[in-house]
């Protein structure tokens, strides 16, 4: 579902080269949750957004269920994007002014599907929202954010789910919660790339990796 051959990114800030990330390589497969913990700064984030189509790599290929997004044109990219890949950050993006049935409806505007409306009542409810749907994200907790935010991500059925640290903000209970819906969605043939620091993701992990200094410590398979 997910290759990556030897990539890197390098960033020039005045003379100096800046390695984010160095010569990775990784292969996730449908129904596997990866998880790749590491220190703060060693470019988890990076390899996550070049894995997400957001991020160009300066070396290296990318390929999401057998396309290399950076191939396409930008508006191809995009719409490739919200119809494979699913995203889930710490810091939830959600649209403030939008209602939670609204957030989760947004991946369906680039992409529109006939049951989008039907799927997210049924999410809502999976994650226990479903009497919140129609109040803004101010209105709700950090958990039933970050719940909502993963309601949206789910939305297309993508074949990919990226995981940024989803659980960086949430109390036990909630962390948990997201974790096993990631896990979850694995099981059902989804593939899972998560980055975190939240040791609860290593038991439910099929392989955890360590990142540092740009690169993976651990072989990829």
């Amino acid at each position: 579902m997910l290759e990556l051959s030897n990539v890197g990114k390098t960033y020039q800030t005045g003379p100096k080269t800046v390695r984010a990330v160095e010569n990775v390589s990784l292969s996730v497969r449908g129904g596997e949750m990866v998880c790749i913990r590491g220190p703060s700064g060693c470019g988890k984030t990076t390899l996550l957004l070049m894995c997400g189509a957001l991020l160009r790599p300066s070396a290296g290929a990318v390929r999401v269920d057998g396309v290399d997004p950076y191939a396409l044109a930008p508006n191809a990219r995009s719409a490739f994007r919200a119809q494979r890949i699913g995203f889930v950050f710490q810091q939830f993006h959600l649209v403030p002014y939008l209602t939670v049935l609204q957030n989760v409806l947004t991946p369906s505007v680039p992409n529109p599907r006939p049951d989008a409306v039907a799927r997210a009542h049924r999410l809502l409810a999976e994650f226990g929202l479903e009497p919140r749907a129609h109040h803004l994200p101010a209105e709700l907790s950090v958990g039933e954010r970050q719940r909502a935010a993963l309601a949206r991500a789910l939305l297309n059925a993508p074949r990919l789910l990226l995981a940024d640290e989803p659980t960086g903000n949430l109390d036990p209970a909630n962390a948990t919660a997201v974790l096993d819906a990631l896990r979850n969605y694995a099981g059902q043939g989804g593939a899972v790339l998560l980055v975190t620091h939240d040791p609860g993701a290593t038991t439910r992990a099929s392989r955890t990796l360590t990142m540092e200094a740009g690169r993976l410590l651990e072989p990829a398979s």
